[in-house]
């Protein structure tokens, strides 16, 4: 996949996130058509967006902290 379609997709997310949004795999695959979303929210916490998995361990749903305090 091209470098650029991946940036895309992790903007994407993020974007989402920063809605105020939480986004699980299944969600993620069907809206931005990404089967690597746990990739994406590494990639995104090495960039310092405090994002946390408030699913279960069998199934993540990933938010962002205090999403009012950046800006979309």
């Amino acid at each position: 996949m091209p470098r650029t379609t991946r940036v895309n997709k992790t903007r994407k997310v993020l974007q989402h996130l920063l809605k105020g949004n939480t986004i699980s795999p299944l969600e993620a695959f069907n809206r931005y058509n990404t089967m690597r979303l746990s990739a994406i929210i590494f990639n995104l916490k090495k960039e310092g967006y405090p994002i946390a998995n408030i699913g279960s361990k069998e199934y993540a749903i990933y938010e962002i902290e205090k999403a009012s305090e950046y800006k979309s």
